[in-house]
């Protein structure tokens, strides 16, 4: 691959949450289990019916648009794509062509082209020599978002795809779950020959080719663009788009010529596999729907823009960065509590009353991603993603917790006990640290009758460290600790030590 780089474009499509489906009432539940219960006349394309517009699958593409700071249209409307297959009850899919919602935006770098709406088609299911169809999903409204092909490695398609889910659970417009076909990744990969890259515009160079930008602003001659549909997983993106870089150059290497066809993902043998010739838009036959009416977002308020972009809640991005720059939360953790929101919300719940203190900030996120993650890990009834962490343990007991590490009334790994005994019993840090004796000591007058008696016992470990030899410091600390049962606090034991050893106080 040294000699090819890779250009790809990401068509993506996800589920919208909405109380009912885009043209009709019925209702919009991706977790019905039963085959057909969610379906009507409308959503099942019988003769007669007419759709109406779901006022609310608008208003989340708007602020989706907002948010990717795309360019709202001010009119739009809904279009016809013709086409048969039993997934689609009409002989035909609502969704627009020519007058897309939202044009333009970024997320992660990358150029958006649209943002459009339509209609999801039918589940098909195949048993044996049958296919049977579920028309539940039939009608629920659906994102359909295109990039520009300006992508150039799989790891920046996955990264890209990872970050617009987070957006669309951020913004409350669906779940964008995977793994329920609720998000579907489909990816336009080409490559070209790095001889190419400053190319002159040269027109189509081959049977497809397009003119594109390289990162240096150099024109680049597309190779022919292959689609792979129906990505289901982030593994999936990664792995398909790589197989069909490395499958694209070994054609080219053997003096052969890539043919533009859609091609499917199998996930057992992580291989693409043909599935037909790539249609093209004329295919289609678009044509303005003439049941539905135009809008003109003005002349509605519950679309205003403006007003709209008023209510648009933190994004993923924003939080990263204010995370990191403003509350001093290391990268690593900063993407925790950005992808897990409810372990994100914990953690600004847990820090609200430490006044912006950054080593506390610090310290709280170490015993969030470290210790109490570990905690629910082990714990076999719960998840990571789905644990009510603030249930368990109330975020002002956390704080509790944190302070009384960071003023040296218990121990790092007194707090590590006491968290676990939190966390499986409830409690609060102080009542269960005084019950269990996980409490340090630290009043000076106890220290210093420790440190007097340690040093009458080891006289001759006093006079080493007063010749010079600073281990005898350590021996002295140790004795104290020991002493005390572990309970004094080693960082005032040390200072006591000093302090008395250098006033030759016994």
């Amino acid at each position: 691959m040294a000699d090819y780089i890779a250009t790809i474009g990401l068509e993506i499509h996800a589920e919208l949450k909405t109380q009912t489906k885009m043209f009709c009432n019925s209702k919009n539940d991706p977790d019905e289990k039963r085959p057909n219960v969610n379906i009507c006349p409308v959503c099942l394309g019988y003769p007669g019916t007419l759709p109406t517009v779901n006022k609310e699958a608008v208003k989340h593409i708007i602020r989706i648009g907002l948010a990717l700071g795309g360019e709202i249209a001010d009119y739009t409307e809904f279009d016809r794509k013709n086409y048969f297959y039993p997934d689609i009850p009409k002989g035909y899919q609502i969704s627009q062509y020519k007058s897309p919602l939202v044009r333009g935006g970024s997320l992660n770098n990358v150029a958006i082209t649209r943002v459009h709406l339509e209609e999801d088609t039918a589940r098909s299911i195949h048993q044996g020599p049958y296919s049977l169809i579920d028309f539940n999903r039939a009608g629920i409204p659906l994102m359909e978002l295109v990039t520009e092909p300006v992508i150039a490695s799989a790891e920046e398609a996955s990264a890209f795809a990872k970050e617009l889910q987070l957006l669309l659970q951020y913004l409350g417009a669906g779940e964008a779950n995977m793994e329920k076909g609720e998000m579907r990744v489909e990816a336009n990969v080409s490559i070209s020959r790095k001889s190419k890259v400053e190319s002159r515009k040269l027109g189509l160079k081959q049977s497809f080719g397009l003119i594109g930008r390289t990162s240096s602003g150099g024109e680049l001659v597309l190779g022919t663009k292959v689609e792979v549909k129906n990505l289901n997983s982030f593994r999936a993106v990664e792995k398909a788009i790589a197989y069909e870089i490395k499958r694209q150059a070994v054609i080219l290497e053997e003096g052969g010529e890539v043919g533009q066809e859609t091609r499917g993902w199998d996930e057992t043998k992580e291989v693409t596999f043909s599935q037909r010739a790539k249609e093209f838009s004329h295919d289609y036959r678009y044509f303005p729907d003439p049941d539905l009416p135009k809008l003109i977002l003005s002349e509605i308020p519950d679309l205003n823009p403006n007003l709209l972009k008023k209510e648009l809640p933190e994004v993923p991005w924003v939080r990263r960065k204010r995370l990191t720059e403003a509350l001093g939360v290391k990268t690593e953790d900063a993407e925790v509590f950005v992808r897990q929101r409810n372990w994100g919300d914990f953690f600004e719940q847990v820090i609200s009353g430490f006044a912006g203190n950054e080593k506390l900030v610090q310290t709280a996120a170490n015993y969030i991603t470290s210790d109490l993650a570990g905690l629910v890990k082990g714990d076999r009834s719960a998840t990571f993603e789905t644990v009510d962490i603030a249930s368990k343990i109330p975020p002002d007991n956390f704080s509790k917790l944190v302070l009384m590490v960071s003023e040296g009334n218990i121990s790092s790994r007194g707090a590590k006990d006491i968290l676990k005994m939190m966390y499986e019993q409830g409690g609060n840090p102080e009542d269960i640290a005084k019950k269990s004796t996980l409490l340090q000591i630290g009043s000076e007058s106890e220290l210093v009758g420790i440190a007097r008696e340690v040093m009458g016992k080891h006289s001759s470990v006093v006079l080493d460290y007063k010749k010079g030899k600073e281990a005898a410091l350590q021996f002295l600390i140790g004795a104290g600790m020991k002493l005390s049962g572990g309970s004094a606090n080693p960082e005032a034991l040390k200072l006591t030590f000093k302090k008395l050893l250098s006033s030759d106080g016994t």
